[in-house]
């Protein structure tokens, strides 16, 4: 009997690559996807997705959704919270495992494991350590197809929001950034690929900036922002 487990779903390209993988390799059950939503907005944490999308995309996948809502700007005490009350539910239905798409950010693997061990659950991350330029490639190669729905202006420019992501895509992104966008420096929705029963029907929406305030360190009282280009999908 296989142990069951919930996979952690973005929308985005890491996690359709990883349950792809996880799929293949056929080790889990898996009970459902759960997914992080902005509770006011009711759209997707940092992706910009709005629910409807998200619940069409598991649909197509073929597995219950669980949305844990979220406030506009939880605290890490409040997520925390959260969190622990959404996972203990999901351990209460016998899943053992928790999946995930992360691939080199080792402070986030850690949390993330540090957070299930103390619910007595274990983290699987199917990426973990492999190349980023070739996941990227295996990713285009299997036929999935992903939209860029939001970039950070730290790295990126307006007009890569609402790009398709291909080769010629890849080949633009300046040498700073990762090609699956690891640091943060980009969000998808995957709306088409092997693993998907039909593709996702989407228009491209506007196009919309939004700000939010840098945390303020100890060693600097410089006050800024942090800009997003989020594209909206409809």
């Amino acid at each position: 009997m296989k142990p069951k487990a919930i996979f952690n779903w973005s929308s985005g390209k890491d996690s359709a690559l990883a349950l792809y993988k996880t799929l293949k390799e056929e080790q889990f059950e898996i009970t459902s996807l759960l997914t992080s939503i902005n509770k006011e907005f009711q759209r997707i944490s940092m992706h910009g997705v709005h629910v409807s999308l998200l619940e069409k995309q598991a649909e197509s996948l073929e597995f219950p959704l669980i949305k844990m809502q979220l406030p506009k700007e939880p605290s890490m005490e409040e997520y925390r919270e959260i969190m622990s009350k959404t996972m203990n539910e999901i351990k209460s239905q016998g899943t053992t495992h928790s999946i995930f798409g992360d691939i080199f950010l080792e402070d986030l693997r850690k949390y993330r494991e540090d957070q299930l061990k103390s619910i007595g659950m274990k983290g699987v991350f199917p990426l973990w350590k492999i190349d980023t330029s070739q996941l990227i490639n295996e990713f285009l190669d299997l036929g999935f197809k992903t939209i860029v729905t939001c970039v950070n202006e730290t790295y990126l420019d307006k007009s890569f929001a609402g790009r398709i992501i291909e080769q010629d895509f890849i080949k633009d992104l300046p040498k700073n950034v990762d090609p699956c966008g690891e640091n943060g420096e980009f969000h998808t929705f995957t709306f088409d690929g092997p693993i998907f029963k039909n593709p996702v029907d989407f228009k491209i929406g506007e196009i919309i900036k939004k700000t939010y305030p840098k945390p303020k360190t100890d060693d600097s009282s410089e006050e800024g922002e942090y800009v997003f280009w989020f594209c909206d999908l409809i």
